[in-house]
């Protein structure tokens, strides 16, 4: 029998949360197979097994946390014969435990849910009363139904309360108690990317001093160019949205202004001008705000733009983004008007110069050259640049070159390359 050590999944990480076992004990794996899923402070990474066999022990509960290094699961390999002692392992290794959690409190090798074979029942256990054992996803469970944990009959191991437990409970038709008194917040640990997420933005929030700076685009040209060239687009299988002609006008806005485009070094007494324009898109993913980012958008064309905001939009969304897709960003847009929003006061990606919150686009009367009014396509934009060295003036300057591609696109193809 072998333990599967769970190996580097990324620099500097130590440690991760199991988010989703994808086999149980007693299943059969083939080699590369999808074992488990487990969130870092980047992304969610699948671990594959290394060869086929059988698995013979969880050691880490979903829910809990995995050290890098040390052993994630037990499996008897294909080439080993079956032996007793590999029926259940029970002592093979130490199961890792949430924060503030006892050993005591979990069946070792027992996901949530599954009864452990050696289970007894509660009246052997004599459990105390207010430390009855339970995995995180029952207590809160049984949290959610307004119950008492301890007025529970546990059939797992030592009297631990299993799912299986709380809904038979609950089909029994035992009242809940009384809930007229404040049951208080439901508390969930942060982590993974959130965690990630909510450092960066205290960092970059409480070192860089943000300047603000709002503008509105006309943008009917554009949707009207973007209409006529999408089914072309579609034809050579890419999907043409607003965000290629953003990051395009970007990086020609960039060339004229390379400041926007730099970074200030950890002393703050250098700056770092990118010969790269490498934008940045925030996505809203299912774990967190990630911010993947296009590499030198100016030496690609508009569809090569455009299939990378696919395949990072997408990779992003499932949490899955690779380590090297965020990194190396100089500067970053966030589409909140995808979401419906109109105005925002982004906080910039540190140790990035700039960020732009691209608002939703409404149609608003406005004078044309002869003085009549007219409907036309309005997008409200918000900056937030580092005032250390991004005075008002550039980042004015910076955006009015930006807007003016945007205003009149098809000008953007006399410096397109």
């Amino acid at each position: 029998m072998s333990d599967f050590i769970l190996p580097d999944i990324g620099e500097g990480i130590v440690e991760c949360e199991v988010v989703e076992w994808r086999v149980q004990e007693g299943d059969l794996i083939e080699e590369d197979q999808p074992v488990v899923e487990v969130m870092t402070d980047k992304a969610l990474v699948e671990i594959t097994a290394s060869e086929a066999g059988t698995i013979t022990q969880l050691y880490v509960a979903q829910g809990q946390i995995a050290k890098v290094h040390a052993p994630l699961y037990a499996y008897r390999a294909e080439s080993e014969p079956p032996g007793e002692e590999t029926s259940r392992p029970e002592q093979n290794a130490e199961p890792s435990h949430a924060p503030g959690e006892t050993p005591s409190t979990q069946t070792p090798g027992s996901p949530p849910g599954k009864p452990s074979p050696t289970s007894a029942p509660a009246a052997e256990t004599g459990r105390v009363k207010g430390k009855t054992p339970a995995s995180p996803a029952v207590r809160r469970l049984v949290r959610e139904h307004g119950l008492a944990l301890d007025e529970i009959t546990g059939s797992g191991k030592e009297g631990r309360v299993l799912k299986e437990d709380v809904q038979r409970y609950l089909d029994a038709g035992q009242e809940p108690p009384d809930k007229s008194a404040s049951a208080g917040p439901r508390i969930e640990p942060l982590r993974g990317v959130r965690a990630a997420m909510a450092r960066q933005m205290v960092a970059s929030a409480t070192s860089i001093p943000h300047f603000q700076y709002g503008e509105e685009i006309d943008v009917t040209d554009l949707l009207a160019l973007r209409e006529r060239l999408k089914v072309q687009a579609e034809a050579q299988g890419e999907r043409l949205t607003l965000m290629p002609f953003f990051m395009k006008a970007m990086a020609l806005a960039v060339a004229e202004y390379p400041m926007l485009n730099a970074q200030l070094n950890d002393r703050a007494d250098e700056l770092h001008y990118y010969p790269d324009c490498n934008i940045g898109m925030a996505v809203d993913s299912k774990v967190g705000l990630m911010v993947p980012n296009v590499k030198d958008v100016g030496a690609r064309s508009l569809l090569e733009v455009a299939a990378e905001v696919t395949r990072l939009t997408q990779a992003a969304r499932e949490g899955r983004v690779e380590q090297a897709d965020l990194k190396g960003g100089t500067i970053t847009i966030s589409n909140i008007g995808a979401l419906g929003g109109t105005y925002a006061a982004p906080i910039i990606n540190a140790p990035e110069a700039a960020i732009v919150a691209i608002g939703k686009t409404q149609w608003l009367p406005r004078f044309d050259e002869n003085g009549d009014v007219t409907g036309r396509a309005i997008m409200t934009v918000t900056w937030a640049g580092d005032h250390r060295f991004i005075d008002g003036g550039t980042i004015a300057r910076f955006c009015n070159h930006w807007k003016a591609s945007l205003e009149d696109p098809e000008s953007m193809l006399l410096n397109l390359r």
